[in-house]
């Protein structure tokens, strides 16, 4: 296994994004809250969009997830070959592009998008999938860690309330890559319950770097109780 995918085993990931629009959407901000959780013990980071993943990947010292979200339907998450490149020309040590069987804009499979990225180089590239059928899929089209990033948003299977956790355990029992639990962990609980299904690591975004969230679940327990 390459010592980089070594070093996160068993840890927290955290993702640091904040959504267009938001106060927080700033490169500067999102390279503090990525300084602030690797304060905290995240192992790594995870940032989107070029100005971000270049102003993090110089601010800390732990390895940077990249992505950069093109749109906001159907493939988004780095979707081709150009954005992939971009990602890693800005300084992220792993490449995060979307690592579902769905049809990519620029018409190539998961598989050509791949050996075009391994082409130009040798960096590590993550698929954010959606099923184990997207995880066995993108395992033969050679990437290095498989992630559930996308489970309940593709419509081959159900959004859970909480974690995919059946996902997680599907992974781990029919790939030999590292999974990577995400979406929608909430509490260390949970976190920690990935893990010991067999999780390389477990990313955890909103629940952590999202104040306008927390805020709202705090809001909305206290205000059920006084209405």
């Amino acid at each position: 296994m390459h010592p980089l995918l070594e070093g996160l085993r068993g840890q927290l990931i955290v993702s640091c994004q904040a959504y267009p629009g938001e106060p927080m959407r700033d490169p500067r901000t999102m390279s503090q809250v990525a300084q602030a959780v690797v304060r905290g013990g995240a192992a790594a980071v995870r940032a989107q969009g070029l100005d971000d993943i270049r102003l993090v990947a110089k601010s800390v010292e732990v390895p940077v997830i990249g992505l950069w979200k093109d749109g906001d339907t159907g493939v988004y998450i780095t979707p081709t070959v150009r954005h992939a490149l971009a990602v890693l020309d800005a300084g992220a040590d792993i490449v995060a592009i979307d690592g579902t069987r769905r049809r990519r804009p620029d018409g190539l499979t998961l598989a050509e998008t791949l050996a075009e990225i391994r082409r130009h180089t040798p960096a590590l590239v993550m698929a954010d999938c959606g099923s184990v059928e997207d995880g066995l899929a993108a395992e033969d089209a050679g990437v290095d860690i498989l992630g559930t990033t996308l489970a309940g948003y593709t419509g081959e299977r159900p959004t859970t309330r909480g974690p995919d956790f059946e996902l997680v355990d599907h992974l781990c029992a029919v790939t030999g890559l590292p999974v990577m639990a995400e979406g929608r962990y909430h509490t260390p609980a949970q976190a920690a319950e990935a893990i010991a299904r067999g999780a390389h690591a477990v990313c955890v975004g909103t629940a952590i770097t999202h104040p306008t969230t927390l805020t709202t679940w705090f809001h909305e327990a206290v205000t059920r109780v006084t209405t």
